[in-house]
Order: C-alpha cells, then structure tokens, then sequence
C-alpha cells in the first residue's frame, strides 16, 4: 500500500536513515516522534531531524455518481476543526471512512456508502490514492467511484455508537462542480473527487 520511490529517484530503503522511534501519545489517534537522516540532494547526508508524525490511519472515500441522472451524492456532517477558519463548520463531503484492521479498501467503500449513505453500489471503481497531508500526518486516502441510483439517496444517516449526524444531499454533477469553484465546498478529499469527476463523467454516461 505504499512506494518508497520519489520522482527524483531516492528511496526509503537506500536514502534514508531512522535512528529512532517512539510513541509520544496514544489515545484515539496517536503521535510519534522520529528521528532520521536523509541524503541530500546536494549529495552528502543531513544531520539528525526530528519529526512528530500524527497517526490517524488510513481512509477511503468515495464519490457516489449517478451516470444515467448525471448526479451526485453528497453528505453533510459536523467538523469541528473547521472552526479554527471558519464559522461553516457544517461541511459537504463525498462519503468517507477509516480503514479497520482486515478489511480491504473496497469493503470499507461499500460499507460506508451505507452506513452514510444508505446506498449500495452497483459497481466500485478505484480511482486513485494520495497522501492527505505528508508534511504532518501518514494518512493515505483511497479514492473509489461508486455507481448508484441517486434517486434511493434520502434522509439521515449515521451510527449513533459513533455520533454522526449525516444528512444526504443530491445534486447535479454541475451544482457539485460550481460549489467546488464559489468555496461551498472546501475539504479537499471532495474538491478532489468532484475535479476528477468533471474531468471523466463521460466515459461513465458513454457506458449506459
């Protein structure tokens, strides 16, 4: 589920030296404190770095797209660290969920595009993977496609054992698209799906 390879050619196992590990807290998430060396781009090798990396695991999210009706599922729940920019702490999601110890990205798809959603997918398509933000965290995000029937997508959802509080919007892929440009929507792993999409909804309406 990873490449230690960059474009310029390092690699984790030739380039990179760690010399320590420890776990600085651990409750729901964790922190842990790292310490390297790396060869330079320069040539030589860095001195000793500190780094504190959060550990949240890894997610999946994934688009719920309706070819044949040309629209898209949305969720919109709470976020509290939102608050630290904004007062619209209510944010507009793709459906999104934590990979659990044994299952495989896929599963973690389809289960949560119920559990949010209330959908099933007649199909799930893999889209792409990317690092959340790797300047502080090791979160990796999955990105599916999942094909539904907009039209069953209604009402509230979420687990109470969790506290959600989900409400389910759908919208056209345009309407998508012109809250991704006005701001609306502005978490990236949505910003991200909508872009993709916008980029590749015909092949899916080409297929119906």
């Amino acid at each position: 589920m990873k490449d230690n390879k960059t474009t310029e050619g390092f690699t984790a196992d030739d380039d990179f030296e760690l010399l320590s590990k420890r776990v600085l807290y651990k409750g729901f998430f964790r922190l842990d404190e790292y310490r390297f060396k790396h060869r330079l781009f320069a040539g030589g090798w860095s001195g000793e770095i500190i780094r504190e990396v959060f550990e949240r695991g890894h997610a999946v999210v994934v688009l719920p797209y309706d070819p044949i009706l040309d629209k898209v599922v949305l969720i919109e729940q709470l976020r509290v660290p939102a608050l630290a920019t904004t007062k619209s702490i209510w944010l507009l999601e793709l459906v999104a969920g934590m990979i659990e110890p044994g299952e495989s990205p896929e599963q973690v798809a389809s289960r949560e595009l119920f559990e949010e959603a209330g959908l099933i997918a007649s199909h799930i398509d893999y889209i792409n993977s990317y690092l959340v933000s790797p300047g502080g965290t090791s979160e990796r995000f999955y990105l599916y496609l999942g094909r539904v029937d907009a039209s069953q997508a209604k009402g509230l959802h979420g687990l109470d054992s969790e506290d959600e509080d989900i409400k389910v919007h759908v919208v056209s892929r345009a309407q998508a698209y012109e809250w991704v440009q006005s701001g609306r929507i502005d978490n990236a792993s949505t910003v991200l799906g909508i872009q993709w999409l916008m980029l590749n909804y015909q092949q899916y309406q080409s297929e119906n």
